[in-house]
């Protein structure tokens, strides 16, 4: 501390910046303390007063810097100057003053001042030096009268509470940061706001007349700063902003702020996401924290919109180790590079292996003994599917039976399955091998041990490959048309973030062992919505600018999806958003028997017995139109990731628990 106080009385071996610094208060305390004494004798101090003013001032002036040097009062920021550096400035002149007349009282030289001055003084010097800071900081800002408004792009912010105020004071920090933003005014909807001013801006009117004060004042950004705004409110501000003419933008999300994926001042375009017909879900990932910190945690499908995330919140919560799972070698390579650097104190492990060779998963398991297994690898896209429903079933269904038993082998903790709404009621192989794999993971007696197994069910996630909004984001670049299947379409949308923080949420409740655990998503949207809205968020006007065309509900597709099945009831949990799924029948034997079949039919790759094994998995499966023929039995698999043992049956407890090596599977 001895040699910190003596650098900031001797500035000049520190920064020339604090040399400057020191050298304004060593004029501005005396020119304080002689406005003091002319104030008190109306600017005409008596011979006698002024000869004590010279003899007491060094002495005045050395107490003080010391002081203020004491309370760092010359190594603050004054571009960031506030009411807590006022606080302290108003502290150190008191005390300094306090010193003083003990100072004077000690030594009894030179007679007591009038009272008066010491008043006067401490009035002058806050004046003077809190007066020079809020100036520099102002000159910093652009804010002085002399300086007009600063930047090159004149800007409205719409909305006027605590977002925009945080806005407007990281712009006026930064001079309008890399894009030189200057705001002349802010748009607010409530009028009581109205005629007001924050920070020197004033409110120039409502949502309603921005197509007015956008021409009035020549205005060529408009920043939506609004974290409250409803769907319905977003939509009906951003079809105002795109009337307008003038480009616009958005703040960034609490989460990105709460994330570090963006700072205060970072605008973003507006998104598709924002318009999404509820209120983003955020849910509280206290107990996610304690579940995972210091833990070995394994993520399948890694290199995926939901593993990569997954990855990205998990790392947050400092697990030991997080090993990357994934066959696709370039996405996990980049998930990989962006973990490495970011995860600090977190041993990031990328691995290539397929879910369907059991002797790699072994390998992966007895080596880095995951506690925590969060199963997202799969096949998702249903058209797609049903032209490959072999491979579909042998990912979907044999890779998380066989991802699930070895992590009973190797004691896992949790097993977390990542599933879909479309395993509710399946119209679509896809459906049916999401809906089988939730009862492996659910009902197979083999499983029941002290791995905790888990189910995670949402709907379409805004955003990831392959879903639709990148896909009519890639058909407008093209210039159109945009492609929906039909005008009645509905779908349960959230953003890739919800359904990680749904996932993570789910694996840490007490309650949700064994059960399944859907998000309260509020109404389903209408796919031709999102189209008239992604296209009018390109300045564009559906129909006029940019054509619509019905194609058709593709084959295995709904025209409306469930979260929730017959026989199915949901209960709440400790998480307000998050409600669990319980069926009322379960056949754990009836599930075994069926997988025997469905492998048998995988080996020979008779397509007729496995879509009769895959309907007796999932009865409420009807498939939309018969299998291609099969080819001969005895024809080899073209593509077979690990070759099964045919004799071997399928579900050995006694095997794939026991000692003995695992059969084929």
């Amino acid at each position: 501390m001895r040699w910190r106080f003596a650098l900031d009385l001797w500035p000049g071996v520190v920064t020339y910046r604090r040399v400057l610094i020191v050298g304004a208060h060593i004029l501005l305390i005396p020119l304080a303390y002689y406005a003091a004494f002319a104030i008190r004798f109306d600017f005409w101090i008596p011979a006698a007063e002024l000869r004590v003013l010279w003899a007491t001032l060094p002495y005045f002036v050395a107490i003080r810097l010391a002081v203020f040097a004491r309370y760092g009062l010359f190594r603050g920021y004054w571009r960031h100057v506030g009411l807590r550096d006022l606080v302290d400035l108003g502290v150190a002149t008191t005390l300094s003053t306090a010193l003083f007349v003990v100072f004077l009282s000690v030594f009894g030289w030179p007679p007591a001042l009038p009272r008066s001055v010491f008043i006067l003084d401490w009035l002058s010097v806050v004046f003077l030096s809190g007066g020079l800071r809020f100036v520099a900081r102002a000159f910093r800002e652009g804010q002085l009268p002399m300086q007009g408004v600063r930047g090159t792009r004149r800007t409205l912010l719409i909305g006027a509470g605590e977002a925009a105020e945080m806005l407007l004071r990281q712009f006026q920090h930064d001079g309008g940061g890399r894009d030189g933003i200057g705001v002349v005014g802010l748009v607010d909807d409530n009028p009581e706001t109205h005629g007001r001013s924050l920070h020197g801006v004033p409110v120039l009117g409502a949502t309603a007349d921005l197509e007015q004060l956008v021409h009035q004042h020549r205005i060529q950004l408009m920043v939506i700063a609004i974290r409250s705004a409803t769907a319905e409110q977003m939509r009906r501000i951003v079809q105002r902003c795109t009337a307008t003419g003038t480009e616009f933008k958005i703040i960034p999300s609490l989460q990105d702020l709460l994330d570090g994926r963006a700072g205060i001042g970072q605008l973003r375009e507006v998104e598709i996401e924002d318009l999404l017909g509820r209120e983003p879900i955020h849910l509280d990932l206290a107990q996610v924290r304690a579940d995972l910190e210091g833990r070995s945690v394994l993520i399948t499908g890694a290199g995926g919109s939901i593993g990569s995330e997954l990855a990205r919140q998990i790392a947050r919560f400092r697990p030991a180790r997080l090993v990357l799972l994934e066959r696709a070698e370039s996405p996990l390579y980049f998930v990989n590079l962006e973990l490495a650097d970011s995860a600090i104190g977190t041993e990031v492990v990328p691995v290539i292996a397929n879910i369907t060779n059991t002797e790699r998963l072994n390998e992966i398991f007895d080596l880095y003994q995951p506690d925590y297994v969060f199963h997202a690898a799969a096949y998702k896209h249903v058209p797609l599917m049903e032209d490959s429903f072999v491979e579909a079933a042998w990912n979907n269904i044999i890779g998380t039976l066989r991802v699930a038993q070895q992590a009973v082998r190797h004691g896992a903790s949790k097993f977390v399955l990542i599933s879909t709404d479309k395993a509710v009621n399946p119209t679509s192989m896809m459906g049916a091998t999401k809906r089988i794999a939730e009862r492996i993971v659910l009902e197979l007696p083999a499983l029941h041990g002290e791995t905790d197994f888990r189910v995670v069910r949402f709907g379409n996630v805004l955003g990831s490959d392959g879903s639709v909004v990148p896909l009519f984001k890639r058909q407008l670049a093209a210039g159109g048309p945009i492609t929906v299947t039909h005008p009645e379409v509905q779908r349960y949308f959230m953003t890739i973030p919800e359904a990680v923080e749904l996932v993570l949420t789910a694996a840490a409740l007490p309650a949700a062992a064994g059960r399944i655990s859907i998000l309260e998503m509020g109404k389903p949207v209408r796919i031709l919505d999102l189209a008239e809205q992604l296209i009018r968020l390109y300045g564009l006007e559906p129909y006029k600018d940019v054509q619509i065309v019905f194609t058709g509900l593709r084959p295995g597709e709904k025209l409306n999806e469930e979260l929730t099945g017959d026989g199915e009831r949901t209960i709440p949990t400790t998480s307000a958003k998050i409600r669990l799924v319980e069926r009322n029948a379960r056949d754990g034997e009836g599930v075994a028997a069926a997988l025997d079949r469905l492998m048998a039919a995988l080996t020979s790759y008779d397509t007729n017995d496995l879509l009769n094994a895959v309907v007796s998995l999932a009865p409420e499966y009807t498939p939309e139109r018969a299998p291609r023929r099969s080819p001969p039995r005895g024809t080899r698999r073209p593509i077979l990731a690990t070759p099964p043992r045919a004799r071997d049956s399928l579900l050995s407890q006694r095997a794939f628990l026991g000692d003995a090596p695992a059969p084929g599977l």
